[in-house]
């Protein structure tokens, strides 16, 4: 009996561009060290952030709220998916506390999508913002929000406590959209980006991920179609795909064609374009506020 070997296509190995330090410095030796004293939970440290040393020694972190089982089961994100457990009503004291032991300067705020909520999570979201603001009076806030699938008067909860800076991410393009956030709409975010501005929220912000298969001609409309709901601040990264069962990365997009987007966006009439391979949504957050 013959034996054939199998053509299995391995992975392409990191480019060097994406190889990060391990963080160091006082700052960061500190705020790790509270973190671990006192059980903090933060996105910087759960989610591996490669930019957490230099963010942390900026003031600033990011904490996810509501939960870490998401109701949705978008192809790029690690959150793992199912059945949430129930609203712990303490957690904005909770966040809040972990804020003022960490001298944070500016939070992020981020949640899961909680769409087996009747209000979608948007009250826990309101009152985390109120109780940040109580116990620190001087932080300044941005809140990485969900879609709360459209319905504005969830959205007008995050309105009405008024962060500095609202993000609602696109993630990807138009055409990938269906593939890449399963349960979400590509017009739905940007009406919710459009929402948030004629409200009255002076600072907003979104993020797209690149190296799922897009091509620069797709980039280049999504960024045009930000602007045309007169969005603020965008961030433009490459995605790392979590684990196996996650989407493949499709492509290493170069740091010469991320410079080449933040050229591109800024003459578009973008406040702030942070476009770069290891590039977050929370990256730089602090100096979004200017």
């Amino acid at each position: 009996m013959s034996t054939e070997t199998l053509d299995i296509k391995k992975p392409a190995p990191k480019p060097k561009w994406l190889r990060v330090k391990l963080p160091t410095g006082k700052k960061y030796t500190e705020l790790r060290g509270l973190v671990d004293k006192y059980d903090l939970h933060t996105i910087c440290t759960s989610g591996s952030c490669p930019n957490m040393g230099e963010c942390w020694t900026e003031g600033t972190a990011t904490f996810m709220i509501l939960g870490n089982v998401c109701t949705r089961s978008c192809g790029f994100c690690g959150v793992k998916t199912g059945r949430p457990e129930t609203v712990d009503w303490d957690e904005p004291e909770k966040v809040a506390r972990s804020i003022k032991i960490m001298e944070i300067k500016h939070a992020v705020i981020t949640s899961v999508d909680r769409d087996d909520l009747k209000d979608m999570g948007s009250i826990i979201w309101a009152e985390t913002v109120k109780a940040i603001r109580r116990m620190n009076p001087e932080t300044t806030l941005e809140t990485l929000i969900p879609d709360f699938q459209g319905v504005t008067r969830n959205i007008d909860r995050i309105v009405d406590v008024q962060p500095e800076v609202v993000s609602h991410n696109m993630e990807t393009v138009k055409r990938l959209t269906r593939e890449v956030r399963i349960q979400a709409k590509y017009e739905r975010s940007l009406e919710v980006l459009r929402y948030l501005k004629s409200e009255g929220i002076t600072r907003t912000k979104s993020g797209i991920m690149l190296g799922l298969g897009e091509k620069e001609d797709e980039v280049i409309q999504t960024m045009k179609d930000l602007r045309k709901v007169d969005l603020d601040i965008v961030t433009i990264g490459q995605y790392l795909q979590p684990s196996k069962r996650h989407l493949p990365v499709k492509e290493f997009i170069s740091p010469e064609q991320f410079k080449k987007y933040e050229t591109i966006g800024l003459e578009m009439g973008f406040r702030h374009v942070e476009s770069g391979p290891l590039v977050r949504s929370s990256y730089k957050a602090q100096k979004h506020l200017t």
